[in-house]
């Protein structure tokens, strides 16, 4: 009953607090108000503007509250003339009610081409003239830079300062731009900041202040795509190496007769036949006894890599090594690995130079980031789909947006086809007659190998293009500019956080060129198949149809794609196809492909709902040790406790250099045990599953180990940091920690990191939703 109840209430809540447009009523008086005031700011000179908006902070100065609304119309009217003098662009109506509606903390919905840089930038100088600092999170590091110097001359007509940091910045240069109003930042980078203050151990060394107001850029990727991929501190340790001899014997071993994969192709195992190549080949050893337990644990990880991962596809190979891709971006995911074992098997079996390991110091996932700021909030395009899950995980709000002129894109109804080679065939066929007319046409894929693909026989059949994947991300601006360019043909992975307009007729062209694409039809974008998850055909989709300009979509899908194969294996057509592989306007093939993307999305959704409820343990006991570890850092809490242990320790050396010495012992036994802890933690989440064989939930265990390991923890490093005070040699200079045995991290080095693949929760989590449908689907029989 209780159980039943949680979900009635659940239900009535989404009811309630379920995403609408903005109602611009509320908005009428304050938008005539800033039209009225703009008249009298037009008249200002630059620094008489200045000087209004630093009277506006003066007003705003110490206030927590959200602005009311004059404060609202005066900043708007300020913000408007900014844009007019700094960008020549003058901000729509809709742009403006979108900032009112990021100061109020939520999270906007805006389409592609209305100007949420912008408007993001104005809400930005909004919180500062409050006093307040705030980090501008992007995507990635471009895109962070560009916002940033792109909008720095209506930060400084407001008299707000701005600063961006990026992997190239140093610590100087972060703690500047960290003391900035306004910081831009991929949200990785901001992240591993966080990382490695925490491992400070003198105040001077931070670069971040306290966090204050973060506003989230494409935040539907960010907190809920990302949100399931942690990021993590290491410190350097020896080379995992993968065995070249075991990745030479998997090489040589075939599926169905050495090994088997799963229908999901998630999990791949030798067979008993493959099992006895496997170990005669590696000198007639039995895999399966204590001895060789080594020797298994490389063979799985080389059979992970040799039959389950792809390269152009799961990864690239580029300068001697191996690059992740991102699978919701398309593009190559900077300083992301597998965990060790995986990634020197992929490194074997590619023979590479095996990279550089390392033992994890701290993580922090993207909930445990966002969870840090007083105040959040977001814009991105396709909010709406994912309104549940910002409210569950992020109690975030969503508002919509209205566009600033009406979308007049047509959206085809998908072209289904039998088997991919038919529906690439018609695809490209397509294609040849729409580039006759000389419309500009965008090809979105699945993978980089597709995306290749589909270029060599768009090629054959003598029409040029231009590849963006991850394998030129670095070009990526400037490719996507000129996706409107008459003629132009651009096949691209992922569009996701590409971050770039796209206008018709091309980034430079006039009006003519703009008129002449239009009366073609404007872009026309073309899906090779369904992603999973339909935000990210939306993202596609909106890429044309911008600031009320003609476009057209379309989607090639195939009942064989990946994402049917995977999520509704069963899928069969109610007709026969053409002589083309075409099903015309069969609608059970469509009802297939929109049940596998559903199955897919419940999925991901389930993932990162399990996901989350294993890391908020994780994330509270982290909070714990990290205000203890402000204390000792910024006070002379570490010297309190460690003179009353250790007094005789304090008569022959100046106050000063005990309290550093002490602060230094005390925070390597806890900067150490707390790794210790999480390494703990990834052992017993990497088996937990094998609890529900002994019907145990296994959440509940999880939490009892992780409460049962963390009891008495800050007392074992305050034990520690005593014995170690007490013995080590303590001089002048300091205390010598390398000659005591205690040696940090000659380097550290930050990663990102999938959850194990080797673990079944990602295949529970679809048995479950799979089971629901099929529940669901037997109900309506």
């Amino acid at each position: 009953m209780a159980a039943f109840l949680t979900r009635v209430k659940s239900g009535f809540h989404r009811l309630l607090e379920r995403p609408s447009t903005v109602d611009l009523k509320k908005y009428a008086e304050v938008l005539t108000s800033i039209e009225w005031r703009e008249e009298r700011v037009a008249k200002l000179d630059d620094g008489e503007l200045t000087e209004a908006a630093a009277a506006l902070r003066e007003k705003l100065a110490g206030t927590a509250k959200d602005m009311d609304s004059q404060a609202m119309v005066e900043l708007c009217a300020l913000g408007r003339e900014a844009a007019r003098r700094a960008l020549e662009q003058r901000p729509y109506d809709m742009q403006l009610v979108g900032a009112m509606e990021l100061l109020h903390g939520r999270i906007v919905e805006m389409g592609t081409g209305e100007g949420k840089t912008l408007a993001g930038a104005l809400a930005a100088a909004g919180y500062a003239l409050q006093g307040r600092s705030v980090h501008v999170m992007s995507v990635n590091d471009y895109l962070a830079r560009r916002d940033a110097e792109w909008m720095r001359p209506v930060y400084e007509l407001l008299g707000v300062s701005v600063g961006w940091v990026d992997q190239e910045s140093s610590p100087e240069q972060r703690r500047d731009a960290y003391a900035a109003d306004v910081t831009y930042g991929a949200v990785s980078e901001i992240g591993f900041d966080v990382l490695r203050d925490r491992l400070c151990v003198d105040p001077e060394e931070l670069v971040q202040r306290t966090p204050d107001v973060a506003l989230i850029d494409e935040a539907d990727s960010v907190l809920v795509d990302e949100a399931r991929v942690p990021l993590v501190m290491a410190g350097s340790t020896d080379d995992s190496q993968g065995d070249p001899e075991v990745a030479q014997v998997v090489r040589a071993l075939r599926p169905g007769q050495h090994y088997e994969r799963d229908e999901d192709n998630r999990n791949a195992w030798l067979t008993s036949r493959g099992a006895k190549v496997v170990e005669k080949a590696l000198g007639d050893i039995d895999l399966y006894s204590g001895d060789h337990s080594d020797r298994l644990a490389a063979v799985n990880a080389a059979l992970h890599a040799h039959a389950l991962l792809q390269r152009d596809v799961d990864y690239i190979v580029r300068d001697g090594k191996v690059h992740l891709i991102n699978t919701s971006r398309g593009r190559i995911a900077l300083l992301q690995r597998w965990p060790d074992g995986l990634q020197a098997a992929v490194e074997a079996k590619e023979r590479l130079k095996p990279t550089e390991s390392g033992e994890v110091l701290d993580s922090i996932s993207v909930q445990g980031l966002v969870g840090r700021y007083k105040r959040v909030c977001g814009m991105t395009g396709t909010a709406q789909a994912v309104a549940e899950q910002l409210r569950e995980f992020y109690e975030l709000k969503v508002s919509v947006i209205p566009p600033n002129k009406p979308c007049v894109r047509e959206d085809e109804p998908d072209r289904v086809y039998e088997t991919v080679e038919a529906k690439e065939a018609a695809l490209v066929a397509e294609i040849v007659e729409q580039h006759k007319t000389g419309r500009p046409i965008l090809v979105g894929t699945m993978d980089v190998a597709e995306s290749e693909r589909i270029a060599d026989k768009l090629t054959e059949a003598g029409v040029s293009s231009v590849v963006l994947n991850a394998k030129n991300d670095a070009e990526e601006a400037a490719i996507v500019a000129e996706a409107g360019a008459l003629a132009a043909v651009t096949v691209s992975t992922q569009m996701a956080g590409r971050g770039t307009d796209i206008r018709l007729g091309g980034a430079e062209g006039d009006n003519d060129d703009h008129d002449k694409v239009a009366d073609l039809g404007g872009l026309y974008v073309i899906g090779c198949g369904h992603y999973p998850s339909s935000r990210l055909d939306n993202q596609l989709r909106g890429r044309s149809g911008r600031q009320g300009d003609p476009g057209g979509s379309v989607v090639f899908a195939s009942l064989t794609d990946d994402l049917v194969n995977q999520y509704a294996p069963d899928a069969a057509a109610g007709t026969d196809p053409d002589d083309d592989g075409k099903y015309g306007d069969d609608p059970t093939a469509r009802r297939f492909i929109e049940h596998a993307q559903r199955v897919a999305e419940g999925v991901n959704i389930d993932i990162h709902r399990n996901t989350w409820r294993y890391t908020r343990l994780i994330e509270h006991q982290r909070g714990i040790v990290l205000a203890y570890r402000d204390d000792v850092l910024n006070s002379d809490l570490a010297a309190r406790q460690l003179k009353e242990r250790v007094p005789e320790k304090w008569s022959d050396l100046d106050d000063a250099v005990l309290e550093r010495a002490a602060r230094h012992v005390l925070l390597f036994h806890l900067d150490s045990r707390w790794s210790q802890h999480l390494a703990y933690l990834s052992d017993v989440r990497e088996t937990i599953h094998l609890r529900a064989l002994a019907r145990e939930t296994p959440i509940d265990e999880f939490h009892r180990a992780a409460i049962g390991e963390f009891r008495g923890l800050l007392k074992e490093i305050g034990d520690l940091a005593a014995e170690t005070f007490e013995t080590a040699e303590v001089t002048a200079d300091g205390v010598d920690l390398d000659q005591a045995g205690l040696r940090r991290p000659t380097s550290t080095w930050t990663y990102m990191v999938h959850d194990n693949p080797f673990d079944s929760d990602a295949e529970q989590a679809l048995q479950r939703v799979r089971a629901s449908l099929k529940k669901i689907k037997a109900t309506k029989n």
